[in-house]
């Protein structure tokens, strides 16, 4: 069977990967190149929703967190490339005593819903050091977090995908199925399908890549922001969420807020210069959710799209069901993920 995917980002290679291990001949296309899009981005937090509250989409998003593990280690020993991940865990500050009252209660949901594999606990800000400043002296520490370095993560993909025969590259192919991985473009072209309603749209982040070594230090989610050590001895900290622009590869103001928070939550940063500062547009589909199944205006293909600020948290699981679907005609997507929970 000949796949081909329109769209090498997190999204097209994952499911390109996972279609290329059951046997499948595959080509993935992108005028741009690998990562061009969003997925060229610098964070990489894989950080689960609270235990609390349990729905089909945490449930899944549980599923995937735990399947990532063997999922980037596979692509690992097939690439001979180092994705950059880790199970670092994660630290929360806790703002005050009623904070510290809902994430003890949190801790019992944790132990239940995350079938306790994974913890969530209230520790001693102290036990960190200067990662983390916390108003009561209390932090939420969970061992389900996990973070890749996502340029290194697509770079192993795409090599396991050439080890393996894949075609990559710039010009149109043909198959027995197709399947558009296309981010914001993807999106908007849906637009106007479904009456006056926005099914999709782009929007904006901005991060940053500060030089400070903190390997095998947790990460921290703090004032909205998300701060991520690297096993290359830096940290990754954002990001913004922007609905409209000038330029979206340019970074302003508002990046400069995010710099001065991460420093303000994270003592260790504060004396850290930035190396590198980043922007990109992020589809967001108008359920927020991945969109997966049959092409809303291409009937005979498929679509996955709308991975958002969790394209590299669901893609595994985005690669098996699309996989799935394609390859052994089996449908395991759940309504929230399918394209209309966006145009109803």
């Amino acid at each position: 069977m000949q796949i081909v995917v329109h769209g090498a980002g997190i999204f097209g290679l994952s499911i390109a990967w996972a279609c290329a291990r059951r046997g499948a001949r595959v080509s993935v296309v992108d005028p741009r190149g690998p990562g061009a899009g969003a997925s060229g981005g610098v964070v990489g937090a894989l950080a689960p929703h609270v235990p609390e509250a349990w729905n089909t989409k945490k449930a899944l998003q549980f599923e995937n967190l735990v399947m990532a593990e063997a999922f980037w280690a596979e692509v690992a020993e097939a690439s001979g490339h180092n994705p950059g991940y880790s199970r670092s865990g994660r630290v929360q500050p806790l703002a005050d005593a009623a904070a510290v009252d809902l994430a003890q209660t949190r801790a019992a949901s944790a132990a239940e819903l995350w079938q306790g594999r994974y913890r969530w606990d209230v520790r001693d800000a102290a036990a960190f050091g200067d990662l983390v400043d916390s108003p009561t002296g209390h932090v939420v520490f969970d061992t389900l977090t996990a973070r890749l370095h996502p340029r290194r993560a697509i770079a192993a993909l795409v090599a396991a995908l050439e080890r393996r025969g894949a075609v990559i590259g710039t010009e149109p192919a043909e198959g027995d199925a197709v399947i558009h991985a296309t981010g914001v473009a993807g999106l908007l072209e849906l637009n106007g399908i479904a009456g006056e309603k926005l099914i999709g749209a782009g929007v904006k982040g901005q991060a940053a890549v500060l030089a400070c070594d903190l390997r095998g230090s947790p990460q921290v989610y703090a004032d909205g922001l998300h701060i991520v050590p690297h096993a290359d001895g830096t940290v990754a900290v954002g990001s913004t969420s922007e609905r409209s622009w000038d330029d979206p590869a340019a970074t302003d103001a508002q990046l400069d807020d995010v710099i001065e928070r991460a420093r303000a939550a994270c003592p260790a940063l504060r004396d850290a210069d930035v190396i590198e500062r980043w922007a990109g547009i992020r589809p967001r589909t108008r359920s927020r959710a991945p969109m997966l199944g049959t092409h809303p205006l291409r009937p005979a293909e498929y679509i996955a799209n709308g991975g958002f600020k969790i394209g590299f948290g669901t893609a595994p699981l985005v690669a098996d069901l699309m996989a799935d679907l394609v390859i052994d005609r089996t449908d395991r997507i759940p309504p929230e993920f399918r394209p209309e929970a966006s145009l109803r």
